[in-house]
């Protein structure tokens, strides 16, 4: 069995809805990527037409990006120090969008998202 995209088996006003078509391939979906502190690890994986998805399985490095001097470098991941998203991940250490981590260039929060795109970016705070 797998993870699927389906709709509510009820109405806005909580009538029952039957079941109108058995599962379709394009409403299949997957278990999320939780991309980890590691030597960098792609996956690649089969989209919807020709195109490939890369989530990050792991990462290193993360391009930071300094506001003030408005300069890109790349940066040393050291830890992960807070994820807003999910406190198991914060526990976990599991990097996704708006996670603060400790690079070697200071603190940062990651602004792309690592297990869609395969790519990290972060800001400074």
């Amino acid at each position: 069995m797998g993870v699927w995209h389906r709709r509510s088996k009820r109405t806005p006003t909580g009538a029952r809805l039957k079941k109108f078509r058995s599962k379709r391939k394009f409403e299949m979906g997957r278990t999320p990527t939780e991309t980890l502190i590691g030597e960098q690890k792609l996956l690649v994986i089969d989209s919807k037409g020709a195109r490939k998805k890369t989530p990050a399985l792991k990462v290193t490095y993360a391009n930071v990006t300094d506001p003030k001097k408005n300069q890109t470098f790349r940066a040393k991941i050291l830890d992960v120090e807070k994820n807003p998203a999910n406190m198991d991940y914060q526990r976990r250490k599991v990097i996704t969008r708006g996670t603060i981590i400790k690079t070697s260039k200071g603190r940062a929060r990651v602004t792309s998202r690592p297990g869609q795109d395969g790519i990290l970016n972060a800001v400074l705070i």
